[in-house]
């Protein structure tokens, strides 16, 4: 399976949390198929908006969320 990573961001109330403001402003970055060009979006993204404390972009493994089963740890 592909390791797929979602780069998204906006807005957010607290900049120590993850909690959006406005989820219709959602800025969507892009999917990407490893976690190096996701990361390398995720910079360019935050660097654009490094003098606004409210915005915050982040990565998301997408392919985690989509075989949870592959992370569970072992059943004793």
């Amino acid at each position: 399976m592909s390791k797929l990573h979602l780069v998204f961001g906006g807005r957010v109330k607290d900049p120590r949390h993850l909690d959006f403001d406005d989820l219709d402003s959602i800025e969507i970055v892009g999917v990407f198929p490893d976690y190096a060009s996701a990361e390398k979006a995720w910079r360019s993204a935050a660097q654009r908006t490094v003098d606004d404390a409210e915005m915050k972009f982040v990565v998301v493994h997408l392919h985690r969320l989509l075989e949870p089963d592959v992370l569970a740890p072992p059943k004793a």
